[in-house]
């Protein structure tokens, strides 16, 4: 089922979007991370206000806010639509050039600027669900940022159909455009007071149809070694190292069980991201990843167990582990408000899509939303293979993201 009169923008400013490096900057202190996502801030500033959307502005922190007023003569809870405008330092978004392959049938995709990245239907399965469709890559040597370019051209394509079809009846839209979500700083200086939306729906979601109010709860763990330095010429009986012992640590760290190699599903793992150091001090730091806290408590004492093993062979050294709260599992939080929920299912099928519910082996900024105090499920932008020079995106499931808001807005109106 279509929203009445809808006339797709979707593609158009998909492409003007990625073409725009925005990737943002874990190493850099300031928000936004790269003063270049702002680029792309300004734009869909200027969209926003040539569509008629009159408070939309960027602030200096470089999110967009906008306002899409009411048309209803009833008290509908205000909602907002997020995404976020950063691409992932994983991998190149400079000079990204989009190609659209018109009526996929099933062949292997070759990405031009780099023959070797080829996207194959045995290595992309939901690709069997595109037949005739059309996909729009990247040409081979950077990522595409349907991750999360597709939500952000998808909340703007329902933008103009508010804004151009008043006899739509919907509450309040409130859009937020965040930076910096890739290195999970997305929500550090977003304004919730200012935003002033009761529920939130960020659109950030991968295959056609999916719909995830669930995601993993997140700690970081930073292992601290305190060695013992001594000239390598004299240094029998007196050197500890460091670097051995953080080696010895990672080594002895599961590997069947408990990584991200071998796990899937609900299961969760203990993951080292990085290390460094020296004789005398090293780090490791790790993420710690699962849907409850009693698990993490469990793989947090595994992390434990197996530092304090391994520095018990070095008496003249020590370790400590700290760990950090990242995010938390929105579920808890959306149980108490089943309608945000169930009004998105409702949209999903109202566009003629069947739902796929599903919990993210991630986060989004609707974790740290949730728990912010505007709950906020995960809804398909239909993204693929994101982090990579082979993700792609399909237009048609970039049109049934957009029904799904538009019908998704006039489902709070009709249930107000």
């Amino acid at each position: 089922m279509k929203a009445p009169g809808i006339h797709f923008t979707v593609l158009e400013r998909f492409l003007r979007y990625v073409v725009i490096d925005t990737q943002s900057d874990p190493a850099s202190p300031t928000t936004p991370s790269t003063e270049k996502q702002k680029n792309l801030g300004r734009l869909l500033v200027e969209e926003l206000l040539a569509m008629g959307v009159a408070d939309a502005h960027l602030d200096d922190h470089g999110y967009v806010y906008a306002t899409i007023p009411s048309n209803s003569d009833k008290q509908v809870p205000v909602i907002c639509y997020c995404s976020h405008m950063d691409t992932s330092p994983d991998c190149s978004g400079e000079n990204v050039k989009p190609i659209v392959h018109l009526n996929y049938d099933g062949s292997d995709i070759v990405l031009p600027d780099d023959p070797s990245e080829v996207i194959r239907l045995s290595e992309h399965p939901d690709l069997a669900e595109q037949m005739g469709n059309d996909i729009v890559t990247a040409s081979g040597t950077t990522l595409l940022g349907a991750d999360n370019k597709a939500g952000l051209a998808e909340i703007m394509d329902a933008a103009h159909f508010f804004v151009n079809h008043p006899e739509f009846k919907h509450g309040t839209i409130k859009i937020l455009f965040t930076p910096d979500e890739e290195i999970g700083r997305g929500v550090d200086k977003a304004d919730l007071k200012k935003l002033g939306a009761d529920f939130g729906y960020t659109v950030d979601g991968e295959r056609l149809g999916s719909f995830e109010d669930e995601t993993f709860s997140a700690n970081a763990a930073t292992v601290t070694i305190h060695g013992v330095s001594a000239h390598p010429g004299f240094a029998k009986g007196k050197m500890e190292s460091a670097i051995k012992m953080a080696s010895e640590i990672v080594a002895a760290l599961p590997k069947d069980f408990l990584s991200p190699e071998s796990t899937e599903g609900r299961d969760g793992f203990l993951h080292p991201v990085s290390i460094s150091g020296g004789v005398e001090k090293a780090t490791i730091q790790l993420i710690v990843r699962d849907f409850t806290d009693e698990a993490l408590v469990q793989h947090e004492a595994v992390l434990q167990n197996i530092v304090d093993r391994v520095v018990a062979n070095y008496p003249h050294s020590r370790a400590t582990v700290e760990i950090k709260e990242q995010y938390r599992n929105m579920k808890k939080v959306l149980v108490e408000f089943p309608q945000v929920s169930e009004n998105a299912v409702e949209a999903i099928r109202r566009s003629g899509v069947k739902p796929h519910l599903s919990s993210i082996r991630g986060g989004t900024d609707g974790s740290r939303l949730s728990y912010m105090g505007l709950p906020c499920p995960n809804i398909f932008a239909g993204e693929h293979a994101f982090h990579s020079r082979q993700e792609w995106v399909s237009v048609q499931d970039m049109e049934k993201a957009v029904e799904t808001l538009i019908h998704l807005a006039g489902i709070w109106e009709e249930r107000a």
